[in-house]
């Protein structure tokens, strides 16, 4: 595939899904003009995210949106021939999921729900169960949803499904037990830093990882929306600001110069692996 244009989205999304959709929307309408081919926005986009990690308040849950709604089709339609992929409060079967779906003006291309969840999250949303490459305009990729990626089981499923790009959609907050003065000294935010940059050496893939900023509640997000190349190279970054991170590049011919000599997912010694014998309830 010929060289594209790749997006992260660093910004900050609230309750008011109206605003939310305009702002989505507005954003996608600037990438366009910058030539942006794919375009990550965080996880929450459109309604935002939890307001406590520990107890949230089931009085002040994202709206849970229909992914056939008119939210998600205003996206759509704003798209054209951009490939997004935004994060937002799924409704179904009388389930809210915290999901995340990419689409481009020719409609839906994948979606995902987050698997893992950390402390209290399980009151507000239920569990995804499984991780999947698709085909997108942009070549074949998948999704990740904040604290999914904390797990390179994730990030290894979707590469081994055949995705050169992975999108990180995150909510992800500093600290919440040992908050730092400064945000690029929190603790999460080396965190947040080092998985984005793992996942992508690991699996030699490119990933696009996008991320809340500003106060939701008891939680401030850490921007740090960013592009890393296959190698785990930081190849653009909004740091701890809002704004969007872009690089232009061909992912094909990235991936095959990292594989060239040493393949990590060809030379993967899969039969020697324990996986995961013991159900995580009885440990």
């Amino acid at each position: 595939m010929a060289p594209i244009t790749v997006g992260a989205v660093a910004a900050h999304f609230g309750r008011d899904v109206d605003r939310a959709v305009a702002k989505a929307v507005g954003i996608i309408e600037a990438a366009a003009r910058d030539g942006v081919d794919l375009l990550v926005f965080p996880d929450a986009s459109l309604g935002g995210y939890i307001g406590d990690l520990n107890a949230p308040d089931v009085a002040e849950l994202p709206s849970a949106l229909d992914a056939d709604g008119p939210e998600i089709a205003a996206v759509i339609a704003a798209a054209g021939a951009m490939t997004v992929c935004v994060g937002y409060a799924e409704a179904s079967d009388g389930l809210t999921y915290n999901s995340a779906i990419c689409v481009s003006g020719d409609g839906v291309h994948g979606t995902h729900r987050k698997v893992h969840q950390p402390a209290g999250e399980a009151l507000a949303y239920a569990a995804g169960d499984s991780f999947s490459a698709f085909d997108s305009p942009v070549g074949r990729m998948g999704m990740l949803i904040d604290y999914d990626k904390t797990f390179p089981e994730a990030a290894r499923t979707i590469a081994l499904d055949g995705a050169h790009i992975i999108a990180a959609l995150s909510a992800w907050p500093a600290s919440v037990t040992d908050r730092a003065s400064r945000l690029p000294a929190d603790r999460q935010s080396r965190l947040f830093d080092l998985y984005d940059a793992a996942r992508a050496a690991e699996n030699q893939v490119v990933l696009v990882s996008s991320n809340q900023t500003g106060v939701m509640g008891s939680l401030r997000f850490l921007g740090q929306a960013k592009v890393v190349g296959p190698g785990g190279e930081i190849l653009a970054t909004t740091r701890s600001k809002g704004g969007l991170a872009t690089v232009t590049l061909d992912v094909e011919a990235e991936i095959t110069r990292a594989r060239r000599v040493l393949d990590h997912l060809g030379e993967r010694r899969s039969e020697t692996y324990v996986l995961d014998p013991v159900p995580a309830v009885e440990r």
